[in-house]
């Protein structure tokens, strides 16, 4: 199942905050030693330990924390969660890793004995862009995050997608976008007027995996 987002920032602020900390994010690579963190924050829930500070600069950014069973045939989708807001990466990752592996409510929590089975994606997102074409984007490049009006609802609708989703689905971008309106809760018709009137930011991110 495609990953879930936490959309708690409108796709215009979000822009503003990156563009005062592009800087931070810019530099910002995603390691396994990230993912090795959320590990450690996933063990010390269950066992009550503390843990040592991260030796990794603390960056500001918007990201996501997957985990993944990889025991037996196939990989299956444990848990992932993230943030558009930044967050600085020594608190954020690990409160990501906890959201991600116990509270995603689509999926049981992930008990302490299955953690070896466990692989842990970290995804940074960066270089924002507004698009005037909803099409305006490459497959396996760039991730979306779509906002529009409902009118019939009388409600603001908005999703993301990670740059991964799309070619991981085999998505064409008309299925992507479609998918995505759908992911939002619209329910009704999908129409090339909806379709234009649609708020598209594009972004990139930086990921890495471990277990």
């Amino acid at each position: 199942a495609p990953c879930p987002d936490n959309l708690d920032t409108p796709a215009r602020e979000l822009l503003q905050i990156m563009a005062a900390t592009a800087v931070d994010c810019s530099e910002a690579v995603a390691s396994k030693e990230m993912c090795f963190v959320c590990f450690d924050t996933l063990l010390a829930h269950f066992s009550g330990d503390g843990l040592p500070p991260p030796s990794y600069a603390n960056y500001l950014c918007p990201l996501f924390v997957s985990w993944e069973n990889v025991s037996g045939h196939g990989a299956r989708l444990r848990g992932c969660i993230g943030s558009l807001t930044p967050r600085h990466l020594h608190g954020g990752l690990g409160e990501y890793a906890l959201h991600s592996g116990v509270r995603d409510g689509r999926f049981t929590p992930v008990d302490v004995g299955e953690v070896p089975s466990l692989e842990c994606k970290v995804s940074l997102l960066k270089c924002y862009e507004v698009v005037e074409n909803y099409l305006d984007w490459e497959i396996g490049v760039h991730g979306l995050t779509i906002e529009f009006d409902d009118d019939d609802a009388r409600r603001k609708r908005s999703a993301t997608y990670l740059p991964d989703i799309a070619k991981q689905e085999g998505w064409s971008k008309h299925e992507t976008i479609d998918s995505l309106i759908r992911k939002a809760g619209f329910r009704g018709e999908l129409t090339d007027r909806l379709r234009g009137s649609l708020r598209t930011t594009r972004y990139q991110s930086t990921a890495a995996k471990a277990n």
